[in-house]
């Protein structure tokens, strides 16, 4: 049975077929559209199409337009450069109890020296951190080889934005769809991805995005910067005009400047008013200061605080004493900001990086060393360490002191002087009656 040209677009849902031009059906199931092809919600498209996320504001939020705001900057920077810098070491745990940095495992040397060709540890840690922060999930191709007669991670090498898609299949095994820059598309297994996420997900496999929920509060942000900008830039900047019921003679006028110029400009005549005359009457021009635009900024700075979970005062927000509270903000941010990152770290890498054997065994796991963010002043450094070797209830010996300073050991380290213990108080004698 034949169909017309009008049957046969009725049929296919009047969506048009681009097979003669551009080659074969994609699925071979009928005409399709180019867009039906694509992944709508996939970072790489958003940003080639410059599209962001839309917020209320009116403005298109990028991941440049958010960089720009100088409080999201200072989070994720803080947090980055912090996950970066500390040393991620790998333990193992003896027989007897006690445990010993692995470091004749190769993957010791991968995430403390270098987790691949062109990236230090510090490089790696900052870029990964501030991905998943960005994006909500960051990857990296895990490179397997022989070392030693035992198979191990060799490098750790971050795979494109955008270009990963974790698959949960119906076997509930996780795979990774993957589109590398040539084209086309791999499967990848789990074993050969390391999935780096931020803790929260709203479906367990993907983490959320910074940019996704602090949306509004980045247009709001940059919308009120713009304000200001504007207001700068073009908004008439003098304090208020001068109205006469008629017009001023030359002489009046020029005593008027005059007056202006002599008594009322310069620092110390800010904030004085003018003595009118000829019925003359003073209207105050509106300020950045009336719209409120410096405590809108202050607003925001305070709302990414609560999103990044930074204290308001390492935000630059406060005017915040640093002197006996620095230890309080150290404490804060590693135990209500950091310390769920080091876990989620911590965790990936075992699950990624460890043979199936050493997982069973539970011999080798990961840490990271946050000692040197909740160290105090060398002060409060003398006083612990004091403590610490003291006469009646001492828990260190000064070599391990030492170590804590990377100070090599002494022979004679544990055999140092000790703090002297305060002497008994003598008895008091009974007064001769």
């Amino acid at each position: 049975m034949s169909m017309s040209p009008e049957d046969y677009r009725r049929a296919s849902g009047y969506r048009r077929s681009e097979a003669g031009r551009n080659g074969p059906v994609l699925g071979g199931a009928g005409p399709v559209q180019a867009f039906e092809a694509m992944d709508i919600s996939s970072p790489l498209l958003r940003e080639f199409l410059g599209a962001g996320r839309a917020s209320s504001s009116g403005l298109t939020i990028t991941q440049k337009l958010a960089l720009r705001n100088s409080g999201f900057f200072r989070a994720c920077n803080l947090m980055s450069s912090s996950v970066g810098m500390l040393p991620t070491f790998l333990y193992r745990r003896l027989a007897d109890g006690t445990t010993e940095k692995a470091k004749d495992h190769p993957l010791f040397r991968v995430l403390h020296k270098r987790p691949n060709s062109y990236q230090t540890a510090f490089e790696f840690k900052s870029y990964m951190q501030l991905v998943a922060l960005l994006d909500g999930n960051a990857y990296a191709r895990i490179i397997w080889g022989m070392r030693k007669g035992k198979r191990a991670v060799l490098q750790l090498v971050p795979m494109r934005r955008g270009s990963v898609e974790p698959i949960l299949g119906d076997d509930l095994q996780l795979r990774f769809r993957y589109s590398p820059p040539n084209g086309g598309q791999v499967m990848l297994e789990a074993r050969d991805v390391f999935h780096f996420r931020h803790p929260l997900s709203t479906d367990g496999i993907k983490g959320i995005s910074l940019l996704d929920v602090a949306v509004e509060t980045l247009g709001l942000a940059a919308a009120a910067e713009r304000a200001l900008a504007k207001l700068l830039a073009k908004g008439v900047m003098a304090a208020g005009a001068l109205e006469f019921p008629k017009e001023l003679g030359d002489k009046a006028y020029k005593n008027l400047r005059d007056s202006m110029e002599d008594d009322h400009s310069g620092a110390e005549n800010s904030g004085s008013w003018f003595i009118l005359e000829e019925g003359g009457k003073a209207n105050a021009f509106a300020t950045a200061k009336d719209s409120q635009t410096d405590e809108t900024r202050k607003r925001q700075v305070e709302d990414i605080a609560r999103f990044t979970d930074i204290p308001r005062p390492l935000l630059m927000l406060d005017e915040t004493s640093w002197g006996s509270g620095i230890r309080e903000l150290g404490l804060f941010l590693v135990t209500y900001c950091l310390m769920k990152w080091f876990v989620a770290w911590e965790q990936a890498i075992e699950r990624s990086c460890f043979t199936e054997d050493e997982q069973d065994a539970d011999e080798l796991y990961v840490k990271f060393n946050d000692g040197a963010l909740l160290r105090g002043s060398l002060k409060e450094q003398a006083e612990f360490f004091s403590k610490a070797l003291g006469n009646n209830a001492a828990w260190m010996v000064p070599n391990e002191v030492r170590a804590n300073f990377e100070l090599n050991p002494r022979d004679d380290g544990n055999d140092l002087p000790k703090p002297a213990a305060k002497p008994p108080t003598p008895a008091k004698e009974p007064d001769d009656e």
